[in-house]
């Protein structure tokens, strides 16, 4: 795999400064059932990565201390770590936002046949990857048979009371580009998928849109290619100053599977850690006490995909 940290080292983006924290994204680890083309993680069946019972206790020892309102679970596929299901339910009886990164198709896994229920019965909010509303282009980012499994699994969720109106029960998806170009709009792609979903009997809440970013598979993709220079050219040239004040590294931190912090999960992937004075990088256990507002953001040359255009991050486009 292509490095792509050299290639993005030297940046002019704009200095950034952390604002109030509301949201712990935590990454539990990067084994998953799939190995999606676009993954920013490189996560699949074969990695070993996952955290440990005692760092999940210190990340909700950390939730507690910081004031956080949100846990954001991701991975791989979050709910195949050993510690998820703990991590939900304290968080939950504690009155966090729980938000679920889900592949969808991890609900027919074996052993996951109750996976459903239990997101429902603790009211985990859904943010679930379905990269286009047709099977072909489905099927050729992520596998074969993914589309049609990620539809039986919606209709499960649907069927539980997820995207219907009053139940509380959210499930946003994800919309990712198949190559090096920018999401569309966000609101007509929306409704596209309202559509063509609909017309299958699947409901869902929001669309988000994100861009992919130029790291880790996709990014040593673009290298092989020879596409990554024109990528990053396309990013940097669709900058949007007014995207500055809501990219999610100023409200977020994200927490890797051995308990160290970043920015974002972009630059934990590149292995960016957050700076702190007098720390190389900082673990979880030694920022109970600790208040981040202010602390200046690591930014890089990959910082551009969430600024270009309409913007993006994890909760989709910005403007």
């Amino acid at each position: 795999m292509h490095a792509t940290l050299p290639l993005l080292a030297d940046t002019d983006f704009p200095p950034l400064r952390r604002g109030r924290l509301d949201t712990v994204q935590v990454n539990v680890g990067y084994v998953c059932n799939q190995s999606c083309l676009h993954c920013h993680v490189n996560a699949g069946p074969t990695r070993t990565e996952a955290m440990t019972a005692a760092t999940a206790e210190l990340v909700l020892e950390y939730l507690a201390a910081c004031g956080a309102t949100t846990l954001d679970i991701t991975g791989g596929a979050p709910e195949l770590n050993a510690n998820f299901r703990r991590m939900v339910r304290i968080a939950r009886s504690r009155g966090v936002r729980v938000i679920d990164r889900c592949n969808l198709t991890v609900l027919s896994e074996p052993g996951q046949e109750d996976l459903a229920q239990f997101l429902a019965q603790n009211e985990v909010a859904i943010v679930a990857s379905l990269p286009c509303y047709t099977e072909e282009l489905v099927d050729r980012q992520r596998g074969e048979g993914v589309y049609a499994r990620s539809l039986d699994a919606l209709r499960k969720l649907n069927s539980l009371g997820y995207g219907k109106e009053g139940t509380g029960l959210t499930i946003d998806l994800v919309y990712n580009p198949q190559g090096p170009s920018l999401p569309p709009p966000q609101a007509k792609l929306e409704s596209d998928y309202k559509r063509v979903l609909g017309e299958r009997g699947i409901a869902f809440n929001r669309l988000l849109t994100i861009a992919n970013m130029p790291i880790q598979r996709f990014g040593s993709t673009l290298v092989s290619k020879g596409t990554f220079r024109p990528y990053m050219e396309l990013l940097r040239s669709s900058y949007r100053q007014e995207n500055l004040g809501s990219v999610m590294c100023r409200s977020l931190v994200s927490v890797d599977w051995l308990g160290y912090l970043y920015d974002c999960d972009f630059n934990q992937m590149l292995g960016l850690p957050l700076q702190v004075a007098g720390r190389p990088r900082l673990h979880v256990k030694d920022a109970m006490k600790r208040d981040l507002e202010g602390n200046a953001i690591v930014v890089r040359d990959h910082c551009y995909g969430c600024t270009a255009g309409q913007g993006s991050s994890c909760g989709g486009a910005l403007a």
